[in-house]
């Protein structure tokens, strides 16, 4: 049925409406500072420090290094486990957020990194000095290669489209 005003947006996709699509300002935050934002940089850098420790145990053949390593990626694990739930609830709470495809493109990233982590974490358990070469090292590879990944996408996330942040004060 065709509306003489021509506006079929809002008739076709009612989650596009702009009060929706605006819909951008945090949900769980402190003092105005967004959770999710604040978690993720701990598990960016133990990835990276995990991917450091296992090179410098394969250099040295220093135990120390490879149990480095099996705490900073256990760490980055369970770190990102607490920033993935934030920023799952964020996604399906803000509807600003949900409507983005770009959202959810950071969201399977960044779920698919969580598993490789929880992987390469789980891999050390049984032996953290037998686990970096040359499978853990590998494995810390590809985590740091999708941690750029996803932090890039949330990144423009944050930056391009202002998602997640505080709404601007007038």
């Amino acid at each position: 049925m065709n509306k003489p005003d021509g506006d079929f947006k809002s008739d076709l996709d009612p989650l596009h409406a702009e009060h929706v699509f605006n819909n951008t300002e945090t949900r769980i935050a402190v003092a105005g500072h967004p959770i999710h934002a604040m978690l993720v940089a701990f598990p960016i850098a133990l990835a990276v420090c995990t991917f450091g420790a296992d090179i410098l145990y394969w250099w040295t053949g220093d135990a120390f290094w490879a149990r480095a390593a099996l705490w900073a990626i256990g760490a980055g694990f369970y770190i990102g486990l607490l920033a993935g739930i934030t920023g799952t609830i964020e996604l399906l709470l803000v509807p600003g957020i949900r409507t983005r495809p770009p959202s959810w493109t950071h969201f399977v990233l960044a779920v698919v990194l969580l598993s490789m982590l929880g992987a390469n974490y789980g891999f050390r358990l049984t032996g953290f000095e037998q686990a970096v070469l040359p499978f853990g090292i590998l494995l810390s590879a590809l985590c740091v290669a999708f941690t750029g990944m996803t932090g890039w996408h949330g990144g423009k996330l944050v930056f391009d489209y202002q998602l997640g942040t505080a709404g601007k004060k007038s």
